[in-house]
């Protein structure tokens, strides 16, 4: 598939170029240097064509010492060697910069096709600016504004010319068999696992706190299905969480979470401990939006003897949790049990998925009033009728005597009742009362 990537210095606006053009994937925007880190790919289709699209982290001309912003510009450069068309995004507000140049000069020697697109075209002050960037001696200028859309058509009719002929049968996308989306607070390893897990340095990984900024997403196949991992940002504790850029790095990650099947959820075993943001992540996955949830135990190598009992007694005093996930403990660092995640998370999801035979289900919830008659405000409650409406999760139908008696322990009940006879750990179970 043909590469089309986008560069340009910090704050110039390409990431809303990005957005302007991509469908599935979103990258994060705010007025402030430096927002995206990672790459960001999307396909797009125009007029017939598909093409891989690309987002980088602005480029600083001069290596930087911080080797986080090193990285970044790495990366970028590394996108342009192997991009078939580069956009080259400027501020039109701004005028010609000297890293405009700089950074010209540079795609000139490393890019076969590069556009100028000249951004924020709809302000007054850029039509006057235009003519300067003549200087910059690329292949075609576009003015645009990717925040209202102008100038978007021709400069896409222009990328998709340069093309090879559509081929009279082009296949469509796969679209992922399930999604998993890593979650937990900042530095628990989820890029570093989602880098061992696509075995490629996809997600940039920083022993600083925050690294990952927006949601990261690749597909991978595992036994010949097709699943979409994606890495959030971590999420802290609300009060801990600043105004602005942090905020919306928390409301991405559970943008992600929203539409994922299936949650790891990684914690630090190095602290021995779960901390109250790791239960209330694994509690509003599992219960609140029924997603399926596994634990990721990480930084095993850096336990002793004694942190490893303290982390044991940590789990034991959540019993009416832990019995119904799976963990497991690995080591992004050593590679420790990280061929076994995938194994796992598919394993889950045939669990999720499960059809239970009609007769069967109902001789299991029925049956279980038998034996453990339930009775609120005097009232004996009974169930009819049990209907399974759906999987991913697993939602089970009851037509009962009393609804508004079937509270939560008593879902709670038929929930134990269901685990008890049928392999569902990690799944969730959800009721719906008629």
């Amino acid at each position: 598939m043909n590469k089309v990537v986008i560069v340009g210095r910090m704050n110039v606006g390409k990431s809303t170029l990005f957005n302007r053009l991509s469908t599935h994937v979103k990258s994060m925007t705010f007025d402030y240097e430096g927002v995206t880190r990672d790459i960001l790919r999307d396909d797009v289709s125009w007029r017939g064509y598909t093409f891989e699209l690309i987002d980088t982290g602005g480029i600083t001309i001069e290596k930087p010492d911080a080797p986080l912003v090193q990285e970044v510009r790495d990366r970028a450069l590394q996108q342009i060697n192997d991009a078939d068309v580069v956009l080259f995004v400027v501020d039109g507000i701004a005028g010609v910069t000297a890293a405009d140049q700089e950074l010209s000069a540079l795609l000139r020697k490393r890019s076969r096709r590069t556009f100028l697109v000249i951004n924020k075209a709809d302000a007054k002050v850029t039509q006057e600016n235009i003519p300067e960037f003549y200087q910059l001696y690329h292949e075609r200028m576009f003015p645009i504004s990717a925040l209202h859309g102008t100038g978007i058509n021709d400069l896409l009719d222009a990328v998709v010319e340069l093309f090879p002929a559509v081929p009279e049968s082009v296949g469509t996308e796969e679209t992922p068999a399930y999604r998993v989306v890593l979650l937990g607070r900042p530095n628990v390893g989820k890029s570093s696992l989602l880098n061992q897990l696509v075995k490629e340095e996809r997600a940039l990984v920083s022993e600083i706190p925050g690294t990952t900024r927006e949601p990261l997403s690749e597909r991978i196949s595992f036994y010949k299905e097709m699943l979409q991992l994606t890495d959030t940002p971590g999420i802290r504790r609300q009060r801990a969480v600043e105004k602005g850029l942090e905020s919306l790095m928390v409301k991405s990650s559970f943008r992600a979470l929203k539409d994922a099947d299936i949650v790891l959820l990684l914690v630090d075993a190095s602290e021995a401990r779960l901390v109250d943001q790791e239960l209330k992540l694994a509690f509003y996955a599992f219960a609140d939006m029924h997603k399926a949830l596994i634990l990721l135990v990480n930084k095993t190598d850096l336990l002793d003897g004694e942190k490893q009992k303290e982390l044991d007694a940590s789990f034991e005093r959540y019993p009416h949790l832990m019995k119904k996930i799976e963990k497991l403990s690995i080591s992004c660092k050593t590679g420790k049990n990280v061929g076994r995640v995938l194994p796992l998370v598919k394993k889950v999801w045939e669990r999720m998925t499960q059809q239970f035979p009609p007769e069967e289900l109902t001789r299991v919830i029925i049956g279980s009033l038998r034996s453990v008659p339930l009775v609120k405000s005097e009232q004996r409650l009974q169930v009819f009728t049990v209907e399974q409406v759906g999987v991913a999760p697993i939602t089970i139908k009851m037509r009962v005597n009393y609804p508004r008696f079937f509270e939560t322990s008593e879902l709670n009940f038929f929930e134990n009742v269901l685990r008890r006879h049928y392999s569902l750990v990690s799944a969730p179970i959800r009721f719906i009362i008629v």
